[in-house]
């Protein structure tokens, strides 16, 4: 397998929330995707560096892609070149996130306040999400779509473009759903997104990831597999009585990111100032991001030197 330390890298074309894209010069047509160790939520409101991260993205994508690929899905992917990174065919992205779900939960009943949470949809429900972060990548519906004429890579996006990855866009789903069953696992929805290759031809692109889906294990919402889940479990908030503390806490946020868990440090006494230190511990209470808040008053004895 080529490491893509072996690559030689052209520019850098995209950086995204959690990955980045570059040419490569000796591989005509093709780019690299670099996964990186960042976890976002909120079109990266919150973002956090998790070690790790990368790798397990970029080993999931490769993996998927190369069982749709099998199933008759055309994509982008061609080879895994690292643990981070995998070699693709390069091209334009059209900016519509598809999403996919069989499960009514999360943001869906927001905007649907009349459905329950956990009616079924048969066939799967169909969403599409212009990809807009300044405005919260608004819902558009297929006509809307159509009536952009948006144009990628020399090709009009039209009628028979939309119905495209709109059928595509539900086999895939139902692919990864019997693949996910066959380990006790219900997906609740995915998001995909396609791109147009220089022969004008539709493909599956970008990653998919554990940011891309909902896992219900053994049909169980408590037991939810997914970057939101993942950030409630896995963030530590310490807090330090003085920065003279700060060579002990940076040894604990070290510990934290060896298990792949954000964590964040901040100043304050609780003893000089127990107002401020109420305020800040009130910043993180109740947020779906936090599972624990450590006080780390090394010197006055409150927490001694464990890590």
């Amino acid at each position: 397998m080529e490491s893509s330390g072996e690559l030689r890298l052209g520019k850098k074309l995209n950086e995204g929330k959690t990955k980045e894209v570059y040419e490569l010069p000796d591989h005509p047509g093709c780019v690299l995707m670099q996964s990186k160790d960042q976890i976002t939520a909120g079109n990266a409101a919150r973002k956090d560096h998790m070690e790790g991260k990368a790798s397990i993205s970029n080993k999931t994508t490769c993996c998927i892609f190369k069982l749709l690929q099998e199933a008759g899905i055309k994509t982008a992917f061609v080879k895994k070149c690292s643990a981070t990174g995998f070699i693709a065919t390069h091209c334009e992205m059209i900016p519509i996130e598809w999403v996919c779900r069989r499960i009514a939960t999360g943001s869906f009943l927001k905007r649907n306040p009349g459905v329950p949470e956990g009616y079924k949809f048969y066939p799967p429900k169909m969403e599409l999400f212009f990809k807009d972060d300044a405005n919260n990548d608004p819902q558009w519906s297929e006509e809307q779509l159509i009536a952009a004429k948006l144009n990628c890579a020399g090709l009009v996006i039209g009628q028979a473009e939309v119905d495209i990855m709109s059928h595509s866009t539900v086999a895939i789903f139902e692919i990864l759903e019997k693949a996910w069953s066959t380990q006790d696992c219900t997906l609740v929805d995915m998001k995909i997104e396609f791109g147009v290759v220089t022969k004008k031809e539709i493909v599956l692109a970008d990653v998919i990831d554990n940011d891309s889906w909902r896992l219900w294990p053994a049909g169980d919402k408590t037991q939810q597999k997914d970057k939101q889940r993942s950030e409630s479990q896995g963030r530590v908030v310490v807090l330090m009585g003085s920065i003279s503390d700060l060579a002990h806490c940076e040894k604990i946020k070290k510990s934290c990111a060896n298990y792949g868990i954000p964590c964040e440090l901040r100043v304050t006494s609780a003893h000089k100032g127990p107002d401020e230190t109420l305020r800040i511990k009130a910043e993180y209470e109740g947020k779906i991001c936090t599972s624990a808040l450590t006080m780390a008053l090394h010197r006055t004895g409150a927490i001694k030197p464990l890590l």
